[in-house]
């Protein structure tokens, strides 16, 4: 254990070069802050290369919690925009549109076919060739209910 009281600043920057490679390949923004505090503490230990390991230990620590944290609370106050909100949605790209029943909804369920997909359809029972609107997406379940007008 004695290797333990030789680390150096740039052994921190090896570990935060590791970090940051692991957050490229496993995305999900942890092991880039925790890569960033590493870098930090690398720098104290350049600048204060006498630094107790607990010490240096204790920073990590502690730069690494605050700054996951700070990044997670600010992620939930500014979520991601996108171009493509139900990207891997596929079902959300169909709430407000309708389309013409092939078959009736019985007892609560039926199917529709949309584009090259046959969607399980929940709803009041309607008969074939009513229109429906999609007002919901349960699993993979679409919710219609009665509509007077096709929007394509």
């Amino acid at each position: 254990m004695e290797w333990i009281n030789d680390i150096v600043y740039w052994h921190w920057l090896i570990i935060a070069v590791a970090l940051i490679i692991l957050e490229i390949l496993i995305p999900g923004a942890y092991f880039l802050w925790m890569g960033i505090s590493a870098v930090v503490v690398g720098g104290a230990m350049f600048v204060f290369p006498q630094m107790p390991i607990l010490v240096q230990i204790l920073i990590y620590a502690v730069l690494s919690v605050i700054t996951v944290v700070m990044y997670k609370s600010y992620r939930k106050k500014n979520p991601l925009v996108t171009d493509e909100p139900a990207l891997n949605r596929r079902g959300e790209q169909y709430i407000g549109r309708s389309f013409t029943l092939k078959e009736p909804i019985v007892n609560g369920e039926g199917k529709i076919t949309v584009d090259d997909t046959t969607w399980k359809i929940t709803g009041r029972d309607i008969d074939a060739g009513e229109t429906v609107r999609v007002v919901a997406v349960e699993g993979s379940t679409l919710v219609v209910e009665g509509s007077t007008v096709i929007v394509k």
